[in-house]
């Protein structure tokens, strides 16, 4: 009996060996080589994974880091113009920037300015409610407010304002990760140029409807009447689909746009009040008072 253990046991023990040796050869044979570098990318990016960047997450961004040859098409939001440049000098590259995005919300559309018409007694999701019908006011394309952007914010930059129903998203958490605009199933959130101070001049309305019906709905909605076109001297705004768009990245702020609207649907977030003139003088020189 126990010179059968003692085979069994050496039998185990020599056929372990055999495998063991086998194993090493094997992956000596198939190893595949990893660029040091990878790992070195990945310990300067954010280790966030959100997928800002359009890969699955850092290591992935990093290893397609490496492998690229510029860094064209390549840029971590998280982490910004910093950490691509401690990864320009991990690899002996050129550093590229590009400008600090923020995440606005195109829709002002609160119960102030948009009535309900109707109760939705469904799933609390946004993209559920979009799937099923128009929402729970005349406009077709305003905010749900169930909150769908709020849970796929990583970073805790956004929550639902209980007065409002609309999600408010904070300048100083959102890292521009895009993920609250793919989350939003009507395309209401847009990254756009971060300007110093916070300062945000944009057309809080994502009505296409023509501008009476609009009006009707929402009465701060963009009816498309163009006056913030014409005044525009950089050519930021465009009018499509009865809808005023200021681009970001054409806009200087000169701010003529936001007094020519007639529904305020053009908001200025961050800026001192405005100085008018008034028609009494002092002496020779105008008035000039703060406008409320």
């Amino acid at each position: 009996m126990v010179t059968t253990i003692i085979y069994t046991i050496l039998s185990l023990s020599l056929l372990g060996a055999v495998a063991a040796v086998v194993l090493y050869f094997v992956a000596q044979r198939f190893k595949v080589f990893e660029d040091p570098r990878i790992d070195q990318v990945e310990a300067e990016l954010p280790a966030a994974n959100c997928g800002g960047c359009g890969f699955a997450g850092c290591r992935n961004l990093a290893e397609t880091l490496v492998k690229s040859e510029s860094f064209d098409g390549l840029f971590c939001p998280v982490g910004g113009n910093t950490v691509m440049a401690r990864i320009a000098e991990v690899l002996g590259r050129q550093a590229v920037t590009q400008d600090a995005k923020i995440a606005v919300l195109k829709c002002n559309g609160t119960c102030e300015y948009r009535p309900r018409t109707s109760i939705y007694d469904g799933t609390a999701s946004c993209a559920i409610a979009s799937a099923l019908y128009s929402g729970e006011t005349g406009c077709n394309y305003g905010c749900h407010g169930f909150g769908d952007c709020v849970e796929a914010c990583l970073f805790d930059a956004m929550y639902i304002d209980e007065t409002t129903g609309l999600p408010v998203i904070s300048d100083e958490k959102c890292t521009a990760c895009g993920a609250c605009v793919k989350a939003c199933p009507r395309n209401l959130i847009e990254l756009r140029k971060k300007w110093k101070g916070n300062k945000k001049i944009y057309v809080a309305c994502s009505n296409e409807d023509k501008g009476g019906i609009a009006r009707k709905s929402c009465s701060v909605a963009c009816i498309g009447c163009s006056k913030c076109v014409k005044v525009c001297t950089f050519d930021a705004i465009t009018l499509e689909n009865n809808l005023a768009y200021i681009d970001s990245d054409k806009c200087r702020l000169c701010r003529k746009c936001a007094p020519e609207c007639p529904t305020n649907s053009i908001i200025e977030i961050g800026f001192p009040q405005k100085k008018e003139k008034i028609p009494e003088t002092a002496g020779n020189n105008p008035l000039t008072v703060n406008k409320d």
